[in-house]
């Protein structure tokens, strides 16, 4: 069940929230750097498995913070070009059906209720969101959950998620 909320995701009331993000991402734009200052502590961890992991585009990283609100990074831009850091890469429709396979897996696994997103790699990544719609609903569509997508952000509006 997917359905298109207008809204601050931050506000939502679904325990996982998935986004996208490069390998070694600093979370420095758009609703990354939202998280980055709402859990700090997350990006810090993201910065560790990265550097233990090395994780490649296509991969998923799975994080649970305070009051039992988990995020999905889901790694669907290529990494930065330099090690040291820079901006990461694009996103690709490839990429992003890789990581929403595995965020699949791992709301069954996990038994999540809902789940939130925002227009998947639509801003940085660079995606048009019609393509990442047409993943979405091949993946997600199936899902016995609400799936709210934050296709407008208004921020500290709470979306209607029904």
């Amino acid at each position: 069940m997917i359905k298109e909320v207008t809204g601050d995701i931050l506000l939502s009331d679904s325990k996982l929230i998935a986004h996208c993000v490069a390998p070694m991402d600093h979370f420095d734009s758009g609703l990354a750097l939202s998280l980055r200052e709402m859990y700090p502590s997350m990006v810090k961890d993201f910065r560790h498995y990265c550097h233990s992991h090395n994780p490649k585009s296509g991969e998923i990283w799975t994080w649970g913070g305070v009051g039992g609100k988990q995020i999905v990074n889901l790694m669907a831009q290529e990494a930065a070009a330099s090690s040291k850091g820079g901006h990461p890469g694009k996103a690709s429709i490839s990429h992003l059906d890789h990581t929403l396979k595995d965020l699949v897996k791992f709301i069954n696994k996990e038994k999540i209720d809902t789940l939130a997103i925002p227009k998947l790699a639509t801003g940085v990544g660079g995606l048009e969101w019609d393509d990442v719609k047409l993943s979405l609903e091949k993946y997600l569509g199936d899902l016995d959950i609400p799936v709210y997508v934050y296709s407008t952000y208004i921020k500290g509006q709470k979306a209607v998620e029904q």
